[in-house]
C-alpha cells in the first residue's frame, strides 16, 4: 500500500486547486512490443507528467475485461486485464505517481458489468440464481418481443433475449453490457466492497462512468415505461428516461455515507442530459454526493438536436451557444458545487479539429482553447495529447476503426438508412472516439512513434512527425510548454481558484470574453474563436452593447498581461484592443 500526497486544507480542497490528466491505458505507452498500451509503460513516461505540472491522473479502466468496449465492459472489478499488466504492476505504478506528488483515481464502471462477470454467468441461467437480482430482467411484451422500444447507446435494442429463463436482460449500451440493478441492496454492497478494495489499496478517487444512469424509472407496477415516440419506425432512445432516475440522489448519498466520506477522495460523476438542478443537488458541498459532474450541454452544441443520426448529425458551432451553457453552468454553482472543466476525453473528438483551427493555426487555437477552459472556476482535465496538440485523425477505410459505436453507427447509417459512406465518415472524421485513442506520440521516429516497437492496435495519427511529446518538450514555444504556464498559474493565483465567473460581450460571435475575480483582483480572461476576416487580419472589440466594456473604456482601462498566446507588450489598454487570429490573452485590470 501507499501513502497519498499530502491533503490541503479542509477549506479549500486539494481537487479544487488541481489539474487532472486522463491516460486512455490502451493508447498510451507499451512497455513489451504487443502494440496495446500497458502499465509499465506509463510507468515509464510519468516523468513527462511531472515535468507538465498535473496533480492528478484518471485512468480510464484496466480491470479484467473482454474489452468489447475497450474495458468499460468489466469482468473482474479486482484484477488487472492481462493486456495491461497485473496488480503488481498497478502498485508499483501508484507508488511511482505517489512519489511525484500525483494522485491517481480510477475509472468506476457499475451502471453496468460485463456479460462475462462470475455474477452475470450464474444470474442467466436460472431465476433462482442468488445473482440474478444483480441485474434487470423483464418479460416479453403483450404479443412478444421487448418489453419496451428503447434504442441502445450503440444502436438496436437495450433489450437481449436470454433463453435459458426466458426473459429479456436490459443493456443501454453494447449487449454485452448488461445493466446492474441498483434496487437490489445486496448488489449496493458489492459495489462499496470493490471501492473500498481500491481506496484501501492507495487510489485517490473515482470518475464514475455514467453514473446518473443507476436508477431506472420503475412504474409502481414493477415495469419500465416506452419512451415517447419522436420519429416512426425507429427504437426511441432510452437516455432520456434513465438519466437522473428517482433514487439516483438516494443511492449516491448512500454511496458517500458508506465509503466516501471515510476517505480523502476526488470524485467526478459522468452525468449526460444532466441539468443545473441536478448538478447542484450532487455537488452542493455540504449535501451533495460527488465533488463535480461531467456536464455535456457543451458537447452537444455542435450536433442538430432530435436528428435520427444523434452526435453524427453536425452544425456548425455557434458561439453565443457557447457562452450561454458555460454562463449559465459557471453561475449557478458558484458556492453551489464545482465544475469540472473539459473539451476532450476518450469518448470526444480533438478539441484543436473540432472548435480550433487545426490546418491553418493549430498552435494558436491550441493554445487559445487551453487559456479558456483553465481561465474558468473549476477542475480542469486535460486529455493524453492535448497538451501536444493532437488533432483528428480521417482513415478512408472503416477498417481502420475499432471503436464499436463507430463501426456500429457506420453499419446502420449505410446498410439501415441509406445514408453514403462518404457521408457518414465525414461525421466519423468530426465525431468518432478513434480521433481521441490513435496512440500517444512519444517521437517522431517511425514507425511506432516511441508508443511501441511492435504493430500498434490501432494506426498512429500521422501527424506525429511533428506533434510528439519529444519535439514539443525542446520547443519552449510549443502547445506542452504553454500548458505547463496555464496549470503553474493554477496552483499559484487563488483567483483561478476562487474568482467569481462574469460573463463579457455576450453576443459577440467571434470573442469569448469572461472576467475571474477574488477581492479587489479582476482579470480578464479574452478568446478569439477564428482567424480573423479577411483571414488573418486582427479583429477589433466592439463591446459597445456591454455596460461593463463600456464603462471600462470610458475610464480609459488598462491590464497588465498574465499570460498570452501571441507576442505582446506587458501593459495592454482595453481601448482600440485588437486580437489576432487565435489570440488568447489574460490580463489583470487596474
Amino acid at each position: 500500500m501507499t501513502a497519498s500526497p499530502t491533503p490541503s486544507s479542509p477549506s479549500t480542497p486539494w481537487w479544487k486547486k488541481s489539474v487532472v490528466y486522463q491516460i486512455y491505458p490502451r493508447s498510451f505507452c507499451d512497455s513489451n512490443g504487443d502494440g496495446i498500451g500497458d502499465l509499465p509503460g506509463i510507468t515509464q513516461r510519468l516523468d513527462h507528467l511531472a515535468e507538465l505540472g498535473v496533480d492528478v491522473v484518471w485512468l480510464s479502466p484496466i480491470y479484467k475485461s473482454p474489452q468489447d468496449d475497450n474495458g468499460y465492459d468489466i469482468s473482474d472489478y479486482r484484477d488487472i486485464a492481462p493486456e495491461f499488466g497485473t496488480l503488481a504492476d498497478f502498485d508499483a505504478l501508484l507508488a511511482a505517481m505517489h512519489a511525484r506528488g500525483i494522485r491517481l483515481v480510477m475509472d468506476l464502471v457499475v451502471n453496468h458489468s460485463s456479460d462475462e462477470h462470475a455474477w452475470f454467468q450464474s444470474a442467466r441461467t436460472r431465476r433462482d440464481s442468488p445473482y440474478h437480482d444483480y441485474y434487470i430482467w423483464a418479460e416479453p411484451a403483450p404479443g412478444g418481443g421487448p418489453p419496451t422500444n428503447w434504442e441502445a447507446a450503440f444502436n438496436g435494442s437495450v433489450w437481449e433475449w436470454n433463453e435459458p429463463t426466458g426473459e429479456y436482460y436490459l443493456h443501454m449500451f453494447s449487449k454485452k453490457q448488461p445493466d446492474l440493478n441498483w434496487e437490489n441492496p445486496a448488489l449496493r454492497q458489492e459495489v462499496y466492497a470493490l471501492m473500498r478494495f481500491w481506496l484501501d489499496r492507495g487510489v485517490d478517487g473515482f470518475r464514475m462512468d455514467v453514473i446518473n444512469m443507476i436508477s431506472k424509472p420503475w412504474r409502481a407496477d414493477g415495469s419500465l415505461p416506452d419512451a415517447p415516440v419522436v420519429r416512426e419506425g425507429f427504437l426511441q432512445p432510452g437516455f432520456a428516461l434513465t438519466c437522473n432516475g428517482p433514487r439516483l440522489v438516494e443511492f449516491l448519498r448512500e454511496m458517500r455515507e458508506q465509503v466516501l466520506d471515510h476517505y480523502d477522495t476526488l470524485t467526478v460523476g459522468e452525468a449526460p442530459m444532466a441539468t443545473i438542478e441536478q448538478g447542484i443537488a450532487l455537488t452542493h458541498p455540504e449535501n451533495g454526493a460527488l465533488n463535480m459532474l461531467f456536464q455535456f450541454e457543451h458537447m452537444d452544441l455542435d450536433s442538430q438536436p432530435g436528428h435520427s443520426n444523434g452526435k453524427w448529425a453536425l452544425k456548425p458551432l455557434d458561439l453565443r451557444d457557447l457562452k450561454t451553457t458555460l454562463a449559465r453552468w459557471q453561475t449557478a454553482l458558484d458556492g453551489q458545487g464545482w465544475n469540472s472543466l473539459y473539451l476532450s476525453n476518450h469518448d470526444q473528438p480533438r478539441p484543436v479539429s473540432r472548435f480550433g483551427d487545426d490546418r491553418r493555426y493549430p498552435v494558436e487555437s491550441a493554445k487559445m482553447l487551453a487559456t479558456w477552459l483553465h481561465g474558468h472556476q473549476g477542475t480542469p482535465y486535460v486529455y493524453q495529447g492535448e497538451e501536444l496538440g493532437m488533432d483528428n485523425v480521417a482513415f478512408d477505410d472503416i477498417a481502420d476503426y475499432r471503436d464499436i459505436e463507430t463501426l456500429n453507427i457506420y453499419r446502420v447509417a449505410t446498410q439501415e438508412r441509406g445514408v453514403a459512406p462518404r457521408d457518414i465518415l465525414r461525421s466519423i472524421h468530426a465525431k468518432g472516439r478513434d480521433n481521441a485513442r490513435t496512440p500517444m506520440p512519444w517521437t517522431g521516429e517511425a514507425p511506432g512513434a516511441g508508443f511501441t516497437t511492435g504493430t500498434p492496435w490501432i494506426r498512429l495519427n500521422p501527424g506525429f512527425v511533428r506533434s510528439n511529446a519529444q519535439a514539443l518538450r525542446a520547443d519552449p514555444q510549443s502547445v506542452f510548454h504553454y500548458y505547463r504556464e496555464l496549470i503553474a498559474l493554477r496552483k499559484s493565483q487563488p483567483i483561478l481558484t476562487d474568482g467569481r465567473f462574469e460573463l463579457l460581450l455576450a453576443q459577440d460571435r467571434h470573442v469569448y470574453a469572461y472576467t475571474r475575480t477574488l477581492g479587489d483582483e479582476t482579470w480578464l480572461v479574452l478568446c478569439h474563436f477564428g482567424g480573423g476576416e479577411p483571414e488573418g487580419t486582427p479583429r477589433a472589440i466592439d463591446g459597445a452593447d456591454d455596460p461593463t466594456w463600456s464603462r471600462w473604456l470610458a475610464q480609459g482601462v488598462q491590464g497588465t498581461r498574465v499570460i498570452g498566446n501571441w507576442p505582446g507588450p506587458e501593459r495592454v489598454a482595453l481601448a482600440g484592443l485588437t486580437l489576432r487570429p487565435w489570440e488568447a490573452l489574460i490580463l489583470a485590470l487596474d
